[in-house]
């Protein structure tokens, strides 16, 4: 019985200083409407669910079937550039290349096998990346919305750092966090703040959901989403949120953007993760709210992060834009690897 509860206490203080070691450092700062000096808030106070309700799930998971793509082909070398309109290449989850102006821009790069604090476990990638890391052009800007291992993979990022030094955007906390592993960066972005680069100005915007790497770190750093302003008009990335219709329609009243990036999957099961992630149904009301022109969908296909099959969001923002009687080509899945041509336009 004694070595028993020695064991037992034994793997308890590992695993704690496991989830020490691997949270992030937290923000600190002045208290405000969304940062209570602790911890930052989401617009209506919304929160991820708790432990008892984490359990809950993992007790009663009822996963759809994800068939793997191992042998999925990559996509041809992209452009080093464009200047006339915007072209975006869907690399996988809520990674994308966008060019735009001669500046091409990376959001969320995730290149890893796994989407773990370890290389051993965690989420693995069910298809390769839609680009080879070794055919990328030259990154100018990295936009990192938040810092949960599928958005914020720091192999990746590190590996882009030695190769190409871009501009870091990133939201409040997250800087120190990079600058750990020797990636120099500039002021963390709050809320409704925004920088210019590139002849680019980025803002940060509102999004409803959470962060922390590890135990003990919940919601100490920002996350946010993005509008890019170029001379040719506005691309809104929504980066991983769930739904708050007065967010949306507040970001949609301020910028209008012409293209937006809307994730649509990890929504299963709804009752769990409906504060923080968007069902399909949800990112067509999202494209309502924003007023936007086009949308593209993000969030899916690569890591099975919830209970949705591979097929689910696909099918259920299909079904969600014919019910809406939304035209299929207003809200595009891209291929893996293919670039598309957009036209945008100052209003």
């Amino acid at each position: 019985m004694i070595i028993t509860v020695a064991v037992f206490g034994l793997i308890w203080v590992s695993i704690t200083l496991i989830a020490w070691y691997i949270s992030a450092p937290r923000y600190s700062g002045p208290v405000t409407d969304h940062f209570n000096g602790k911890q930052f808030i989401n617009p209506g106070a919304a929160k991820a669910k708790g432990f008892s309700d984490v359990l809950r799930w993992m007790l009663n998971r009822q996963r759809g079937p994800w068939e793997p793509k191992q042998n999925a082909g990559f996509g041809g070398k992209p452009s080093a550039e464009v200047r006339e309109g915007a072209r975006l290449t869907f690399v996988n989850h809520t990674t994308f290349l966008i060019q735009v102006d001669g500046v091409n821009i990376l959001t969320d790069p995730v290149w890893s096998e796994r989407t773990s604090p370890f290389s051993f476990a965690g989420p693995r990638r069910m298809r390769p990346p839609g680009i080879r890391f070794e055919d990328l052009p030259r990154i100018d800007i990295v936009l990192l919305s938040h810092n949960h291992y599928d958005h914020l993979d720091i192999r990746t990022v590190v590996r882009i750092n030695e190769q190409f030094h871009p501009r870091f955007v990133q939201p409040l906390g997250v800087g120190k966090y990079l600058e750990e592993y020797g990636v120099a960066v500039e002021p963390d972005l709050d809320w409704w703040r925004s920088t210019n680069s590139a002849g680019l100005t980025i803002e940060a915007v509102p999004a409803q959901h959470f962060s922390g790497r590890g135990m003990f770190d919940r919601d100490a750093t920002l996350w946010c989403g993005y509008v890019i302003t170029s001379a040719r008009g506005k691309i809104y990335f929504a980066g991983d949120s769930g739904y708050n219709p007065v967010t949306f329609r507040e970001i949609g009243e301020k910028f209008r953007p012409q293209l937006s990036i809307i994730p649509i999957g990890a929504y299963k099961p709804e009752w769990f993760m409906s504060p923080i992630h968007c069902s399909p149904a949800e990112a067509v009301q999202i494209h309502i709210d924003l007023g936007t022109e086009q949308s593209v969908a993000s969030h899916f296909g690569t890591f099975q992060l919830a209970d949705d099959g591979l097929a689910d969001p696909v099918e259920g923002l299909q079904a969600a834009l014919a019910k809406s009687g939304i035209p299929l080509n207003k809200f595009l899945v891209l291929e893996e690897g293919k670039g598309v041509d957009f036209e945008i336009s100052s209003q």
